[in-house]
């Protein structure tokens, strides 16, 4: 969501989405609806919390730094947010964007009148577009790339708000899912691939959007649907809900990653439970790369469900070799690997008793940059497994995302500096495998991948992006002009 480039935290090697949006329109109770909904979506953003009410005269706004509990769960909190329409947004901080002007949802007064937006995604050509717009008079007030959506609607010649925003949409590259307030009603949206998720939901007479299924249990809605890639949905005060598809027809690439790791398995992704998804990874894992072992252990709590298929799939006992301490607090990124390491201690230890002794197979959903991965064996190791084989439910991480999720540089990506038996040796595992692509489509529903035109977005596995990167092409050929540039005619 930012245009500066995100970091970790010490804790591990995790993905992290950036942010997740809930919104309610019709509803007596929008910001405490709106308020629960962000609670069961924590996962998605764990830095910074905000809501946007519209109370049929104004919008009001209440953000901070830190859980949504931290900022949303006494009555007067919200009291200051009245109305039959709210929006939220969680997100995670990232280098020079964790102050408060980087909180979403982001709210400008247009000449049309109020404007706000939460977004989930990342636009891929906002460094390119902010500069044109700065060019043209624009000021900013935050470095967040949805601030650019801001300008482009504020910008537009088109007479309608609906028409304004399809046509700043319509200048964007790479992912959004968008939830917009005006004084007219509540706008979702999805980009034309679908790569962020959006879903809709009823509560009584409110219609409510989340970006995961999971929201709506919380909040007592009902799940109708997903919003579809390229659909924007209009809903107003009297209830009436309009469905636009005003990008034409695109082959749909939701970000794959969502049934790997980032959506809670109690979620619904992609027509599937995430849950379900999960465990078929773990089997498909276990079929494509066996080992005998006597205990399948995962890694908590991601690993959880994928082990539970590949402890059912292979036969092998599944036991909680590690115990997750779920009072650790996040702490940011520490100068060297050695706190790196204390900070997977202070979160992981070791069922001693259970692991003694035995041939462990643990199973993680991914490995980032190898650091935790490495830390994991160690402790199995410490605590007297004979053997530790290391299986992964996804394939290697070898590209950065740049469609909304703090992937880091891909020089930092163990898999984009070794092939396979490197980063063995680099995590001491006695053997380390991967699920194929392949292996991995199967598990989620399709044959297999099909090359020409991927089902999902898997550029963090195949390096082939689904849209254009128009700032990060920008910004390799200037590299590459200062690293190389051209010599004088003589």
């Amino acid at each position: 969501m930012n245009l500066t480039h995100p970091f970790f935290d010490s804790e591990g090697d995790k993905l992290r989405e950036e942010c997740g949006v809930f919104g309610a329109i019709n509803a007596a109770d929008a910001s405490a609806a709106t308020a629960l909904g962000l609670h069961a979506l924590q996962h998605r953003g764990q830095e910074a919390a905000g809501i946007i009410s519209f109370d049929g005269q104004e919008f009001l706004v209440r953000r901070g730094l830190g859980h949504v509990a931290e900022n949303f769960s006494s009555q007067d909190a919200i009291a200051e947010l009245p109305g039959m329409m709210a929006a939220g947004h969680v997100r995670y901080s990232t280098t020079g964007g964790s102050g408060l002007r980087n909180i979403q949802p982001l709210y400008a007064d247009l000449a049309s009148g109020g404007f706000a937006v939460a977004h989930n995604g990342n636009i891929s050509n906002a460094g390119s577009l902010r500069e044109d717009l700065v060019r043209r008079g624009a000021i900013f007030q935050s470095t967040s790339d949805t601030e650019v959506i801001i300008h482009l609607v504020a910008t537009s010649r088109y007479p309608t708000i609906v028409d304004r925003l399809v046509d700043a949409l319509r200048l964007l590259e790479g992912a959004y899912a968008l939830i917009v307030m005006t004084p007219q009603g509540m706008i979702a949206c999805r980009d034309p691939l679908g790569i962020r998720p959006l879903v809709m939901g009823k509560i009584g007479d409110a219609t409510v959007f989340a970006s995961e299924s999971v929201a709506f249990d919380v909040v007592g809605a009902e799940f109708v649907r997903e919003v579809e890639p390229g659909e924007l949905i209009r809903v107003d005060f009297d209830g009436n809900v309009d469905s636009l598809h005003p990008f034409g027809n695109h082959s749909p690439r939701p970000c794959i990653f969502e049934h790997v790791y980032f959506s809670r398995p109690d979620s619904f992704f992609a027509g599937r439970s995430v849950y379900e998804a999960r465990k078929a990874i773990g089997a498909e894992l276990a079929r494509e790369k066996p080992v005998e072992a006597d205990l399948v252990v995962p890694v908590p709590d991601s690993g959880v469900p994928a082990a539970i298929g590949y402890a059912q799939a292979s036969g092998i006992p599944f036991e909680l070799g590690i115990i997750r301490s779920h009072y650790v607090g996040r702490t940011f990124i520490q100068p060297s690997d050695g706190a790196r390491h204390a900070g997977v201690k202070r979160k992981h230890n070791a069922n001693r008793e259970l692991v003694r002794g035995k041939r462990i197979v643990l199973i993680d959903d991914s490995i980032v940059r190898g650091t935790t991965s490495l830390s994991i064996v160690e402790m199995m190791r410490d605590a007297g497994a004979t053997e530790v084989h290391f299986r992964v439910a996804s394939p290697p991480t070898a590209h950065s995302c740049f469609y909304g999720v703090d992937t880091p540089e891909r020089s930092k990506l163990l898999a984009a500096r070794m092939e396979l038996e490197p980063m063995r040796e680099f995590i001491k595992a006695d053997s380390l495998a991967f699920i194929s692509i392949d292996g991995l489509y199967r598990a989620v529903g399709h044959e297999k991948r099909v090359a020409t035109r991927p089902q999902f977005c898997d550029a963090c596995f195949t390096g082939e992006y689904p849209t254009s990167l128009t700032d990060l092409n920008r910004r390799e050929t200037q590299s590459a002009q200062l690293a190389f540039p051209e010599t004088e005619r003589g």
